[in-house]
């Protein structure tokens, strides 16, 4: 079907991130052994194919809103860990071209265009998940340099990307006023990773600094607003994240059905199942469609664009975490086996709610803008 939200170039893209997927991603997506060396892997794979550009913004890259819904929605499908190198890729280049210098923008753009580099966003602290506002990574001025001591939590590709874009405390300042983006190299000293092993077999870490050295990102005073505009601009392609992760549940799901026999006949014969195919199909097409208007939405300038974001993002990833919740009860014991496809993802679905901003946080973002203006 054609979309009327998509342009050529974005349909060409999405048939060149199913082509990299089928070819890459689909026989080693059960590999869990060690995300961070695979996240590291998939990055310069997709470097080589071209396919960062859709992920960093021009004139060094090719990535509008609707570019990164479509990579990130067929990435997703095939591997949510390969979606987060992407999505890491895509947030911690569209920090730098919003706040860096054309040095920077140049010495760093440039080589996460190409998979030369990784990049992440490292914001999150033990203390300060959606209270970003409570960082407490301090921030002292060296010279020319800054040096960076804390701890930041939940980084992705923590310990193989080359460059952190790192939300900090300039010593001495207090309250939001008082918190600015710097950029650390992946290998200078004092930089400490240590992975985490969650539920889903993702490249995450706990990122320690020591006194590493740092130059700042922009302005101080207007990192919390920079990267609320950064989430604003990823959230439909989160949202198309989850649809793509719900349309591979749901896929899965018709095989299982149609392959499956009790009582003589496939399941795919007997009425729950299939109004319950037909309900997860009506919700993944709901979401994103939803998503894909938000994306444009967002490319056409719109003024109530981060509201459409928002709404998608929540709409999405609910309808994700009851599409997958249906597989796996539709697959029955099958569904529990460790390393099965929808057993896979139903443990990924739930670090959706987690991405650009938890899924409570958007919601009570979306509810303050509806309330606002009917005030």
């Amino acid at each position: 079907m054609t979309d009327p939200h998509l342009g050529d170039a974005h349909r060409e893209l999405a048939g060149r991130f199913r082509e990299f997927g089928e070819r890459h991603l689909r026989a080693v997506a059960r590999d869990e052994d060690q995300p961070a060396d695979r996240a590291r892997e998939v990055g310069t794979l997709l470097g080589e194919a071209g396919l960062l550009r859709g992920a960093v913004p021009e004139p060094f890259g090719a990535a509008d809103a609707r570019s990164i819904l479509v990579a990130r929605e067929r990435l997703a499908y095939f591997s949510l860990l390969a979606e987060m190198v992407f999505a890491s890729q895509a947030l911690a280049a569209h920090l730098l071209g919003a706040a860096g210098t054309d040095v920077q923008k140049e010495r760093w753009l440039s080589s996460l265009v190409s998979g030369a580099v990784l990049g992440s966003a490292a914001l999150a602290e033990p203390e300060a998940g959606s209270d970003l506002a409570a960082v407490r990574t301090t921030a002292k001025s060296d010279g020319s340099l800054w040096r960076l001591s804390g701890v930041k939590s939940w980084v992705t590709g923590a310990g193989v990307v080359g460059v952190y874009v790192v939300l900090a405390r300039e010593a001495g300042a207090e309250g939001p006023e008082g918190l600015a983006l710097f950029l650390v190299d992946g290998g200078a000293p004092d930089v400490a990773a240590k992975p985490v092993e969650a539920t889903a077999a993702l490249p995450v870490g706990e990122l320690r600094l020591d006194a590493s050295p740092a130059v700042r990102l922009g302005e101080p005073g207007k990192a919390l607003r920079l990267v609320g505009r950064a989430f604003e601009r990823l959230r439909p392609g989160a949202a198309g994240a989850a649809c793509g992760l719900a349309t591979r549940a749901l896929e899965e799901t018709v095989r299982h059905l149609l392959s499956r026999r009790q009582f003589g006949r496939p399941l795919s014969g007997f009425q729950s199942p299939r109004m319950a195919v037909a309900d997860m199909h009506a919700e993944v097409e709901a979401a994103r469609r939803l998503a894909l208007h938000a994306a444009w939405l967002a490319d056409s300038g719109a003024e109530d664009a981060p509201r459409a974001a928002a709404a998608a993002r929540i709409v999405a990833t609910s309808a994700a975490e009851r599409t997958v919740d249906r597989a796996l009860h539709l697959h029955g014991a099958q569904g529990l086996v460790r390393g099965s496809t929808v057993e896979r993802l139903f443990r990924e679905a739930r670090a959706l709610r987690l991405r650009e901003g938890t899924l409570e946080l958007v919601r009570l973002e979306l509810a303050e803008a509806i309330l606002k203006e009917s005030r």
